[in-house]
C-alpha cells in the first residue's frame, strides 16, 4: 500500500513524541507502525545523545537513520554506523566551557557516548533519570578537563533553573551565536553545537538520503531547536504544548504530547485518514 501523503515524517522526542511522564503511548506506537507498514519513513530528530535515543528507535522496530545532538550525529539504527559526526574544535569547546563557568552553570560536554558533567547535584540526577545515561564527573573546572584531554565534543550544554534560562541563553547567544548554533530544547537547557548542526540541516540530510523531496516531508516539534526543521519541511507541525514561537512558525498545530499529537499527524497527513 502506497503512502498517500507525506513520505517522510520526522519527529522530535522529548515534549513531542515522549509523554510528560515518560515513554511512548500505545496510540503513537500503532500510528508509527501503520505508517511504516504502508511504506512511509519515520525518523527521530533529537538533541539527545545517540545512546539515549537508540533504545526508543529499537523499541519501535525502526530501521534506517536516527538523528542525535540536534543533527551533529546521524547514525544507522541497526548497524550503529555513523554517517555524520560534526564536532566542536577542542579550543572552542574550552572557550565555551570557560564562559559557562564564569556564569556559574551546571555544564555538560558530550563526546560520543560519554557525557561529562561538572557537578553532582539534583540537575545531574534529573538528567540521568530522564535520559537513561550516567554522567562522568570532572570537577568544577570542566574547561580544564576538556583542554587536558583535547576533547572535541558534539555539543556543550548548560542546565539552568527555568527562571534563569532565558537570561543565560541571551548571554551565550550574544557571545557565541555568530560562530555556533545556540538553541534551547527545553525551558532549562541552553545548547551549543557546530554552526551547521541544526535540525533543519538534519532534515535535509534525511530527505536527500531517502531521495524524498522536501515538500513531501513533515516535521513535528515543541521547542526552539525544532523551529529550523519545521520551517524546512513541506509541512511544519508544532504540538499544542510547544512554545509560542514554534506554534507561530508552524503550518499546523497538533494535539499535545499526552494526547497522541504525533500519531494524529501521522494518520491525518501521512496516511490520509479522516481523523
Amino acid at each position: 500500500m502506497a503512502v498517500p501523503g507525506y513520505k517522510l515524517i520526522v519527529s522530535d522526542f522529548d515534549g513531542t513524541l515522549r509523554r510528560s511522564e515518560g515513554g511512548i503511548s500505545d496510540g503513537n506506537i500503532k500510528a508509527i507502525e501503520d505508517y511504516v507498514a504502508a511504506g512511509g519513513v519515520f525518523a527521530f530528530c533529537t538533541g539527545r545523545m545517540l545512546s539515549s535515543i537508540l533504545p526508543y528507535a529499537k523499541q519501535l522496530g525502526l530501521r534506517g537513520l536516527v538523528v542525535a545532538y540536534q543533527g551533529a550525529v546521524i547514525a544507522d539504527i541497526e548497524s550503529g554506523r555513523i554517517l555524520r559526526d560534526v564536532r566542536i574544535p577542542s579550543e572552542d569547546a574550552v572557550r565555551i566551557c570557560e564562559f559557562l563557568q564564569s556564569l556559574g552553570r551546571h555544564i555538560h560536554v558530550y563526546d560520543g557516548d560519554d557525557v561529562y558533567m561538572n557537578r553532582d547535584d539534583e540537575m545531574k540526577g534529573y538528567y540521568e533519570k530522564v535520559c537513561g545515561v550516567s554522567g562522568i564527573l570532572t570537577g568544577e573546572d570542566i574547561a580544564a578537563f576538556v583542554r587536558e584531554r583535547a576533547i572535541c565534543p558534539q555539543k556543550v550544554l548548560a542546565m539552568n533553573p527555568a527562571e534563569e534560562n532565558g537570561e543565560i541563553f541571551g548571554k551565550v547567544n550574544e557571545r557565541f551565536g555568530e560562530a555556533f548554533d545556540v538553541t534551547c530544547s527545553s525551558d532549562f537547557l541552553v545548547e551549543v553545537t557546530s554552526p551547521d548542526c541544526n535540525k533543519g540541516g538534519a532534515l535535509e540530510f534525511l530527505a536527500d538520503y531517502y531521495k524524498i523531496p522536501l515538500d513531501k516531508t513533515a516535521a513535528i516539534g515543541d521547542n526552539y531547536n525544532d523551529i529550523p526543521m519545521i520551517r524546512k519541511a513541506g509541512l511544519g507541525v508544532a504540538v499544542e504544548n510547544g512554545v509560542p514561537d514554534i506554534k507561530k512558525a508552524a503550518a499546523f498545530v497538533t494535539k499535545n504530547c499526552d494526547e497522541d499529537g504525533v500519531g494524529y499527524v501521522i494518520r491525518k497527513f501521512g496516511l490520509g485518514e479522516n481523523v
